[in-house]
């Protein structure tokens, strides 16, 4: 039987107990940052990046399916952008990504991501979400199975159009990620104390509309809360918002 441990884990480029951003040049005589916790399961543990938390986060385990697919991509790429920006590979420049000097990212979807932000140049923000959507869902699926976290099974819907079951094979990882961004909402923590990457995964997720993490009930309740998080994740959360709006007004017209 494996046996639940928590043990620490320093994210790159996070230099401070506010979680803010890293940014590029500055001398390294700042504080150490803190060292963040992370559920190990045997030899899993839960991912660093966004994106393939979110992936997690949106598998619904009552139904046995991920939830909210047809905005999945857009969300994810968001996620990395904000991955990327965190970790001070990217900075904003009067509302264009700007690849900045500082070393690539070990995670292979964030490096992926960022070749592609410094292959073309700044482009707005709303440029980087809404493209390649469907390869950056295909490479965080294929980042999980590979760390054993998901388990991928292909199928044919109708018997005709190929598909895949997922399945998330340590659900407690995803419990644990799941309490982290509730957590987030607690008016007892100060909006300027909590994690950058957990009052990610909850403003992500109440900007997607994704219930499954963040209920109406607690985005309704939490509205104040959520807009405060959201000012300090960045500029990527207000361009997801526009950007899933629109895709949902082309749809219905």
């Amino acid at each position: 039987m494996n046996r639940t441990v928590v043990t620490p884990l320093r994210r790159p480029g996070q230099s401070g107990q506010s979680g803010q951003p890293r940014q590029p040049g500055r001398s390294g005589s700042a504080r150490p940052g803190r060292a963040r916790k992370t559920v190990a399961l045997g030899n899993s543990t839960a991912p660093d990046g966004l994106a393939a938390r979110l992936f997690l986060l949106s598998w619904d385990p009552a139904k046995g399916k991920l939830r909210g697919q047809a905005k999945l991509g857009k969300l994810l790429r968001a996620a990395v952008l904000i991955d990327l920006q965190l970790n001070g590979n990217v900075a904003d420049d009067n509302g264009r990504a700007r690849v900045t000097t500082a070393a690539a990212p070990t995670d292979p979807v964030q490096a992926a991501v960022l070749e592609e932000l410094r292959a073309v140049g700044p482009r707005r923000w709303r440029h980087w979400i809404d493209r390649r959507t469907h390869t950056t869902v295909r490479m965080v699926r294929d980042e999980l199975a590979r760390a054993g976290l998901i388990k991928v099974e292909p199928r044919r819907v109708l018997g005709i159009f190929p598909a895949a079951r997922i399945t998330v094979r340590h659900p407690l990882v995803r419990r644990q990620l799941l309490n982290a961004a509730h957590d987030t909402l607690r008016p007892s923590r100060l909006v300027s104390r909590v994690d950058l990457r957990d009052a990610s995964i909850a403003v992500l997720a109440a900007t997607a509309d994704l219930r499954i993490v963040i209920s109406k009930e607690q985005r309704l309740r939490h509205k104040d809360r959520l807009a405060q998080l959201a000012v300090r994740v960045g500029p990527v959360v207000p361009v997801l918002k526009k950007s899933l709006q629109q895709s949902q007004y082309s749809a219905g017209g």
